[in-house]
């Protein structure tokens, strides 16, 4: 079964950090694949958090990411992490993991269920 599977959410302070992960399967040449980690509020559109190329030398953030978030990857581990510092309450949504590449959702074929991040003040 194709799949992307996403870990690592949960609630934490502000000021506090979190490490997402995205397990992929079912599917080879992972490292042929862009991911990329979108983020959907209540009422809000899914929006770009951060995006990485298939060997992990091309990266692109969110305006509100950058500085505070890293994407990267582990193609042994068909895995892709997404590490959180300095977390606020505006970061609080659902994170889903997609494959593909580029800043819009139009461009990603395979999404992961989501991890919820619930940011408290």
């Amino acid at each position: 079964q194709v799949q992307l599977v996403e870990s690592g959410g949960g609630l934490v302070q502000a000021g506090g950090s979190l490490r997402l992960s995205c397990a992929a399967s079912g599917y080879n040449n992972f490292q042929n694949y862009g991911m990329g980690w979108f983020r959907q509020a209540p009422g809000k559109e899914r929006e770009m958090v951060a995006v990485i190329s298939g060997l992990g030398q091309r990266t692109m953030y969110g305006d509100y990411a950058k500085g505070r978030f890293t994407v990267y990857r582990d193609n042994a581990k068909k895995t892709v992490y997404l590490q959180m510092n300095s977390l606020n309450s505006e970061d609080t949504a659902a994170y889903y993991c997609a494959r593909g590449y580029g800043p819009t959702t139009s461009t990603y074929d395979l999404w992961g269920q989501g991890t919820q991040v619930t940011v408290s003040s």
